[in-house]
């Protein structure tokens, strides 16, 4: 009997490496999701996911691998990917992944704690450093506050002004968020004041404020940090101009990479992953050729 669990990526709302240094952030779940199917049968696991490209296959592979080793198992069959999620792209990919793929080869052979345990020591293990803002909105499939060293808890705010919000793809970065936060962790001293601001973001989302005039200066704050690449600075400007508000969620980029101001195919140096809502914005991502993808 196949055994399928689908896992949500994750937006993040606020706290961006604020989170990495102990400040708070908001992530909700989003509705694009990464599926994992298992069908037990005879001989080694083999991984069907034809849009994979090696290294996401060598990832996969990985997280079975580790899965083994913690539940003593050795799984045979199929296990079959099915993905919605942008891959690379700060929408929490690589975790929705870990947490599909667990829950679908082991679910129902232990208690629901012990096998989110099992997951998040493999995040740990292939995913170093991470805050756990990822892990845990997209295993609870809720809106989250999180801080780290604290028990995360259900954030009740309203999303109301998500409603017609969209994702914009603005390329691949070149640097993986293991790379970025390791950067980040280099300049500690030069960055706590933006990374206060953006923990006040969390703060101010909580008590209600405008969340386009919040998403404005949570967006300012990542430009200073040096994660929004001047191209993506340029088409935030510009949605901005039109009434809307948006910030890169995720990672980011470095600045000085790629950008929006591109045609298909995209290079593979912009900054990820757009939050953006407000006021033709679809009309301003398809100017750029930009993919787009509703919440």
């Amino acid at each position: 009997m196949a055994q399928t669990f689908s896992a949500p990526g994750k937006i993040i709302l606020s706290g961006e490496y604020a989170v990495v240094f102990g400040y708070p952030g908001i992530a909700v779940p989003s509705s694009l999701k990464m599926t994992a199917t298992y069908e037990a049968g005879l001989g080694d696991l083999r991984i069907a996911w034809p849009e994979a490209d090696a290294e996401w296959m060598k990832y996969a592979v990985r997280i079975v691998q580790l899965l083994e080793e913690r539940t003593g198992k050795n799984f045979g069959g199929t296990v079959t990917i099915e993905n919605e999620l942008p891959l690379g792209r700060g929408i929490g990919s690589s975790t929705a992944l870990v947490i599909a793929m667990t829950r679908s080869l082991s679910e129902g052979a232990d208690g629901d704690r012990h096998l989110r345990q099992i997951a998040l020591d493999i995040e740990n293990t292939v995913n170093p450093g991470h805050s756990g803002i990822d892990f845990h909105t997209i295993w609870g499939g809720k809106p989250i506050l999180f801080q780290k060293g604290e028990a995360p808890v259900e954030a009740y705010l309203s999303l109301d002004f998500l409603k017609g919000a969209i994702l914009i793809d603005t390329g691949k970065p070149d640097q993986t968020t293991t790379e970025l936060v390791a950067w980040m962790k280099t300049r500690e001293a030069e960055v706590e004041p933006i990374l206060a601001r953006i923990g006040q973001c969390t703060e101010r989302f909580l008590e209600g404020e405008d969340p386009s005039a919040i998403i404005r200066d949570h967006h300012r704050a990542q430009v200073e940090l040096g994660v929004v690449p001047e191209s993506v600075q340029t088409l935030i400007a510009e949605i901005e101009q039109s009434g809307g508000a948006a910030k890169v969620i995720g990672a980011g980029g470095r600045t000085g990479g790629g950008g929006p101001a591109r045609r298909s195919p995209p290079r593979a140096d912009g900054g990820g992953m757009l939050l953006a809502f407000g006021r033709g914005i679809e009309g301003i991502a398809k100017t750029h050729a930009l993919t787009m993808y509703s919440l």
